[in-house]
């Protein structure tokens, strides 16, 4: 009784739907008689299966009914698996990136490594001197791939053959023509030069001036000149008055006849030599602007006069600008 009661609702559920089950039956039945060109045959068989004799003479397919078994469906939803079907596959979005993070603490640090070499500028030298002969040898190689088959190949060059050679266009080597008196405390500037006939002498452009005996600087630039005058103090040493330490002469290269206001070269020497004549010699280096000329001046300061010898050298040329 107990087990009857626990399927009661069961049962009266089944027996409901087996009736309306049967009563849709009848309705469609009624409704097929009512049309019974619209029915639709249903096909269980394939399209490729064949046909007998029989139905393809006479033409009439027999078509079998399949009738829908309520209290099976029924069971069959009952019993259905809840839970088990599978979900759709839905294609997951991948995240945008974020915007980066700031940057991590540094690592630490790694070992040192060996000591490098010692560059000295002896290696330095060595290596250029190896990069310019390599930059030779392919310049050669390339004008020798130009030449016909029938020219000699080029000579390698080398660092040490590479000299170049340029032409000094301003130079001069001339000498005093005559003895020239200095009185005594008198400045004197020293004129009348001639060039040595002499082979060794030379005179190149025309800056210089052998009358006036001064040069004229062509371009701004650097020049070195050098001066030998040979100077006899005779009429020092025979003149009765003791020598004094204020007694010398002073031998300049002045710029413009300025010798305070321009650097000048410059000699002083003493007149206690024993000997008649005595030679006193200065050069350096002046930079001339174009157009400014030097000279060389007699400093006396000694109580007598002294002669200027001829032959006294005065030499000049243009280094660079």
């Amino acid at each position: 009784m107990k087990m009857w009661c626990g399927a009661g609702p069961l049962a009266v559920i089944a027996v409901v739907f087996w009736t309306q089950c049967i009563l849709l039956d009848g309705v469609d039945a009624k409704k097929g008689r009512k049309r019974p060109k619209e029915a639709t045959p249903q096909h269980t068989e394939t399209y490729n299966s064949t046909l007998s004799n029989s139905e393809e003479v006479g033409g009439n397919i027999k078509i079998p009914e399949h009738r829908v078994d309520p209290l099976g469906s029924w069971m069959d939803f009952v019993k259905r698996p809840v839970g088990n079907f599978p979900g759709k596959c839905r294609k997951r979005k991948r995240p945008l990136p974020g915007p980066p993070g700031p940057p991590g603490p540094p690592g630490p640090q790694g070992p040192p490594g060996s000591p490098g070499a010692e560059v000295t500028q002896e290696v330095l030298l060595q290596e250029f001197k190896e990069m310019i002969k390599e930059a030779t040898e392919r310049r050669a190689a390339a004008l020798d791939r130009q030449a016909s088959p029938s020219q000699l190949p080029t000579a390698l060059l080398t660092l040490e053959g590479m000299t170049s050679y340029r032409r000094i266009e301003e130079a001069f080597h001339c000498k005093l023509k005559g003895p020239v008196v200095v009185d005594k405390k008198t400045l004197v500037e020293l004129q009348n030069f001639q060039t040595p006939p002499a082979k060794g002498a030379f005179l190149r452009g025309s800056g210089m001036d052998q009358t006036t005996g001064r040069f004229t600087a062509p371009i701004t630039g650097i020049y070195q000149f050098s001066a030998n005058v040979h100077i006899d103090h005779n009429e020092v040493k025979r003149s009765k008055r003791q020598l004094k330490s204020r007694d010398n002469v002073r031998v300049l290269i002045c710029i413009e006849s300025l010798c305070h206001r321009y650097t000048s070269l410059e000699m002083i020497v003493g007149l206690e030599s024993n000997s008649k004549i005595f030679t006193v010699s200065v050069q350096g280096l002046l930079e001339l602007q174009a157009g400014q000329y030097t000279s060389i001046f007699i400093d006396n300061a000694a109580g007598a006069a002294i002669t200027i010898q001829n032959g006294s050298d005065f030499m000049g040329m243009l280094l660079g600008v």
